[in-house]
């Protein structure tokens, strides 16, 4: 295995970096696009919304006094950087945003987007990693017991029937799971992220009640999507059963379950591992409508509210950070890959 070389370090860098400013840049482009002159003057139905107005509108609806708009108006505008040219003002978005600085929100103004991310990152870490190690290590698991040979035939038929469920969207099987297991059941809460009579801090209570409350918000991603898993380990797990080396260990007469692990889902399991970290950014935008019917206050909650009051700076922040995670996360698969699977070397 040995050392990762510079070059392919410097090589896996720079794509991380071009593929973050890329994202950036489209980022930024995207909620202004409709502000250019020549784009209306091709589309004229698009409108462009301009982030000091949506804030003096908020300020106004909150019982804010605008009794000088036209003030409060133009220092918006300084705040948000709108009175520079679109040069400047795209240069200033990457410089605040290397630093982490998206800005204050429009619909919660004063507060920084960076406060608004830090508060609901964690919680969406927490379910997203739960969720996301649940179904990689019980559906990886029942795929490769669709294809071993000494699975019963009731596994073998149950496994495919239960599958069913990743044909329904995640925030319908949240509802399922509300309905039986908190309208009927009563097993667990309805919503939000901890008891209301928990004080938040490291104690054993609040994790306790964290958990709790986390369970349905997990289980009703981890039902709809184990099966993605599952069917990809299956196939992988198909074709490594014909491999010369599985024959051999068969012949030499080792344990079939020692086979399992050692020969088949070992060398099946490595592209997994690569989905694994591409399923991130995914996972995340499948958690937008989870958390927001549980209440959960997470990344894709935040995303989810400022969608609806067109809160511009926060949809660039969240938008940004779950980019950054996916990108980080693909740049990390890629450099333990050869740890993982000796035959592979960095650069060969």
């Amino acid at each position: 295995m040995g050392r990762i070389p510079l070059s392919y370090l410097a090589n896996r860098l720079l794509t991380l970096v071009l593929t973050v400013f890329i994202a950036a840049t489209l980022i930024w482009l995207i909620p202004r696009f409709p502000c250019f002159s020549w784009v209306q003057v091709l589309f004229q139905g698009l409108t462009c919304v301009d982030p000091a107005d949506a804030a003096l509108g908020r300020m106004a609806a909150g019982g804010g006094s605008v009794a000088d708009s036209d003030a409060i108006l133009a220092q918006l505008r300084t705040t948000y950087g709108l009175d520079q040219s679109y040069f400047t003002q795209y240069w200033l978005y990457l410089a605040n945003t290397l630093r982490l600085d998206f800005g204050l929100s429009t619909a919660s103004f004063p507060t920084s987007v960076a406060t608004m991310i830090g508060y609901a990152l964690p919680w969406t870490l927490g379910l997203m990693l739960i969720s996301l190690v649940i179904t990689f290590f019980v559906g990886n698991l029942l795929g490769a017991l669709m294809v071993w040979e000494r699975t019963p035939r009731l596994w073998k038929a149950a496994i495919p029937a239960a599958m069913v469920f990743t044909s329904i969207p995640p925030i319908l099987s949240g509802l399922l799971l509300m309905y039986v297991f908190s309208t009927q059941l009563r097993w667990f809460p309805l919503s939000g992220p901890y008891a209301l009579t928990v004080e938040p801090g490291w104690t054993f209570d609040f994790a306790s009640s964290v958990l709790y409350h986390g369970v349905l918000p997990a289980m009703s991603i981890v039902v709809v999507t184990f099966g993605f898993w599952a069917l990809g380990m299956r196939g992988l797990m198909i074709t490594v059963q014909g491999e010369d080396y599985t024959t051999l260990a068969k012949a030499k007469g080792l344990r079939p379950r020692y086979i399992l692990y050692r020969y088949m889902i070992r060398n099946a399991i490595l592209p997994q591992i690569t989905s694994f970290a591409l399923k991130i950014g995914l996972l995340v935008a499948g958690q937008v409508l989870v958390e927001r019917i549980f209440a959960y206050p997470g990344m894709g909650k935040l995303l989810y509210d400022s969608i609806l009051t067109q809160d511009y700076p926060v949809i660039q922040g969240v938008s940004f950070v779950i980019i950054m995670m996916t990108a980080l996360s693909v740049f990390l698969v890629d450099l333990i890959y050869p740890f993982i699977d000796p035959r592979i070397r960095h650069g060969g």
